[in-house]
């Protein structure tokens, strides 16, 4: 995965590149280079991908010749995966297919275009010979594939920053501009050469500006949104990918709970929300217990440290953490979960809003927020009132999700305050919580390690541990609920 920083420019055929050996920052100007480039680009007969700016391809020719997968901008970026040329130049790789799944949902993908692009390279360079900016001016021939091909020629320029600070990249497009070039039209060659057989965007019903509906909306379409944009990076099992797919998961369902007089009809949606974060949960929470016990296993007296520990608590926890991802991936190219984003395409498209929509936000949505904190403290004076032990335990979990769900509430609707307090109560609880499957887990190994003949005292000098750090965790609630409003 690499992110692509770069600036697109439309420019006639009589364009010359300026003169930039002198561009601040820069400290020379390659030779220039040339190189014949062949893409053929993949997409299903109705152009999913192209819809929502993906760009799958095979490339020969020049120094980057393979597979290029380009997912949509964020932050002014685009996020590039590459894979080596295989062998068949018309089936895409087992792997690049499902890493687009989230927007072809299971239908096939086959040659849409091809591009031929003469390319003419000059680099501006910093110290060392450092690589700081390519820019790419592109002779291209297009050719909508089909049973009557349609060919298209033009010329444009691309800047890419491979190295240093995003304003060198704007200094360079400043001379470009003054020289002719004009920033691009299409947001890539795909685009321009499929031009107006590119599906427009499904239009999207408008609340009435300054509803409550409006704010309600907003937030459930940036957290779809987010789930299928970070579908490729879950399957590619990148650091905190699951954690941010399944927050996504918590927040949408939160939402359409607790706005359920905003926006109706959505039980069937939570219940397969609720479905999918289990599904992602197995391997976070492997993946985060298993940093904990390598914490934990780091900061004890060696004397206390068994191989057979070691081994079952660090490349054990590992392998189940591994095997959890595989049954994500399978639920992840699944009718079931192309169905749950179909779902939320069409709740995003016409949410179901219900007459109370059009009140006020400022009105309508801090009571919500308030109901929401309500059953937080309606739970903790619930769990209040047990005696110590398992019952208790549960309830004050119980606490911490009600907690979850205020938080998730009150950032729905732009409310920091209300959000803040929520989350305190959520992370002082979470310690306890930890602490508590920590233990559990560390049970379940000894068990494992007792019956294959192992020593078990590191499993129970850890487990001494994490039985205090919960205990603790209780202990500072008192004070962190006295202090709040």
């Amino acid at each position: 995965m690499a992110l692509e920083i770069e600036d697109k420019f439309d420019v006639p055929e009589g364009f010359a590149l300026p003169d930039l050996g002198g561009v601040p920052g820069c400290e020379g100007v390659s030779e220039p280079l040339s190189h014949r480039l062949t893409a053929v680009y993949f997409d299903t007969p109705d152009l999913r991908l192209a819809a929502r700016g993906v760009t799958l391809r095979r490339r020969r020719g020049g120094d980057d010749e393979g597979w290029h997968l380009k997912l949509p901008k964020a932050k002014g970026a685009r996020q590039e995966i590459t894979r080596p040329l295989t062998r068949s130049a018309t089936v895409v790789p087992a792997e690049m297919a499902s890493l687009v799944l989230a927007y072809t949902r299971g239908a096939p993908l086959a040659p849409v275009a091809q591009l031929e692009t003469r390319r003419g390279i000059t680099r501006l360079l910093g110290p060392g010979g450092t690589v700081l900016v390519e820019i790419a001016d592109d002779r291209v021939k297009g050719t909508v594939l089909g049973d009557e091909p349609v060919v298209r020629r033009w010329r444009e320029v691309e800047a890419e920053l491979k190295e240093g600070e995003r304003d060198l990249l704007t200094k360079v497009a400043k001379r470009l501009r003054k020289a002719g070039a004009a920033p691009a039209d299409s947001a890539s060659k795909l685009a321009r050469v499929l031009g107006d057989r590119i599906p427009a965007p499904s239009p999207r019903t408008r609340p009435e500006p300054g509803s409550a509906g409006e704010a309600v909306v907003a937030y459930l379409r940036a957290n779809a949104d987010a789930l299928t944009a970070g579908d490729p990076h879950v399957r590619l099992a990148e650091e905190d990918a699951v954690h941010k797919a399944r927050v996504a998961c918590r927040r949408l369902r939160s939402a359409l709970k607790a706005f359920k007089r905003i926006v109706a009809g959505t039980e069937n949606l939570q219940e397969e929300l609720r479905w999918l974060g289990e599904v992602l949960g197995e391997a976070r929470d492997l993946e985060v217990i298993g940093a904990r016990f390598a914490t934990r296993l780091d900061g004890l007296d060696p004397r206390f440290v068994t191989a057979g520990a070691r081994r079952r608590l660090g490349d054990d926890l590992r392998a189940r953490e591994h095997d959890a991802y595989e049954r994500i991936r399978r639920a992840l190219s699944e009718d079931r979960y192309f169905a749950l984003l179909d779902a939320l395409d069409a709740l995003a498209a016409d949410p179901p809003l219900t007459a109370a929509a059009a009140k006020k936000a400022d009105k309508a949505l801090p009571k919500i927020v308030d109901r929401n904190w309500r059953r937080v403290i309606d739970a903790c004076e619930a769990a209040q009132g047990m005696e110590e032990g398992a019952e208790r335990e549960t309830a004050m979990h119980d606490v911490r999700k009600a907690a979850k769900r205020a938080r998730y509430t009150a950032e729905a609707v732009g409310m920091s305050g209300a959000a803040e307090r929520a989350k305190q109560v959520q992370e002082v609880l979470g310690r306890h919580r930890d602490g508590i499957v920590a233990q559990s887990v560390l049970l379940e190994e000894a068990e494992r390690a007792r019956q294959a003949g192992e020593d078990t005292l590191t499993y129970g000098a850890l487990a001494g541990i994490e039985s205090a750090e919960a205990a603790r965790a209780l202990d500072e609630f008192p004070a962190v609920w006295s202090r709040l409003p």
